[in-house]
């Protein structure tokens, strides 16, 4: 799919009225983020993941990138969607992580874009437009859990995140069926109905509170961090060391929110360099289609 002309201008029309809104003050524009009727998610578990690297070898098969099992990434990229990593390798407390895309129900990287490349679409799925992007990276500078990835070493890069594989549908739910959460031998991490998880999460809690962290009091990493997000997490150490930032219960957007009235302070000036950029991205991407 390709944008034409006009569809550049609405762009930078549209643009231009989200930079007015961003001239408000940021109270009025960060109300409590509302869960979507038909949120879709994931809840990873760590106390039951094994390492095995199933899904990342499933989401790199699914979504066509390069690399397999054996030659596993060590960080998200360009060309890797889903990683799991180990915390204090070979030690007793060991713990690993599953790191994607938390598609938060405020997500900073939908704030931060002015052209509206990332939206929150359907099932709450945050999603990126290829045909809108203009390569800013904005998206990577606000999102608190460092998730957007640049294609740096493509001639035509792309910003890669996983999307719930949005693109397999399951038949018979009509949902999205993520290949991560599909050949999981544990059912460390399962997809479904966003409430369902939260349900399932606490039923865990409370079949094995001795089990999760912290101690006492086990707690929900997504519940309400950050807002609160669609991927939820359960794990038996501490979430700031497997790399899950104390964000609070403040929306994720608000930090982004923070970054447009730090760079253009509530003026609409910078639009019109998003609309030069824009039009030099949609020509060199319709002349490198052309090459092709």
């Amino acid at each position: 799919m390709t944008m034409d002309r006009r569809s550049l201008l609405k762009g930078v029309a549209a643009a231009g009225a989200g930079a007015a809104v961003t001239a408000l003050p940021l109270e009025a524009s960060t109300p409590k983020p509302e869960i979507p009727p038909d949120a879709f998610g994931m809840l990873y578990d760590a106390t039951l993941c094994i390492g095995c690297r199933a899904c990342v070898t499933a989401c790199k098969e699914a979504n066509a990138m390069p690399g397999n099992l054996y030659n596993p990434p060590e960080d998200l990229s360009g060309d890797t969607k889903n990683i799991i990593k180990v915390w204090h390798r070979d030690q007793p407390d060991q713990s690993y992580m599953k790191a994607q895309c938390m598609h938060c129900l405020d997500p900073a990287c939908v704030r931060a874009c002015m052209i509206g490349s990332f939206q929150k679409r359907e099932f709450g799925i945050v999603t990126w437009d290829p045909t809108k992007c203009i390569g800013c990276r904005y998206c990577q500078v606000a999102c608190p859990f460092a998730i957007p990835k640049f294609q740096w070493e493509k001639a035509m890069p792309k910003i890669v995140k996983c999307e719930l594989c949005n693109h397999r549908i399951n038949d018979s739910t009509g949902k999205p069926m993520p290949a991560c959460c599909e050949v999981c031998p544990k059912e460390a991490v399962i997809a479904g109905d966003y409430r369902d998880l939260l349900a399932e999460a606490q039923r865990r809690i409370d079949e094995h509170p001795e089990r999760y962290y912290p101690a006492g009091a086990p707690k929900i990493y997504g519940a309400e961090d950050g807002g609160g997000t669609q991927v939820l997490y359960l794990a038996g150490v501490d979430f700031e060391n497997l790399g899950l930032p104390d964000l609070g219960t403040e929306p994720a957007g608000i930090s982004a929110a923070a970054i447009q009235h730090t760079i253009y302070k509530g003026f609409v000036a910078p639009v019109a360099l998003y609309g030069i950029l824009g039009a030099v991205m949609w020509r060199n991407r319709r002349s490198g289609k052309e090459e092709e």
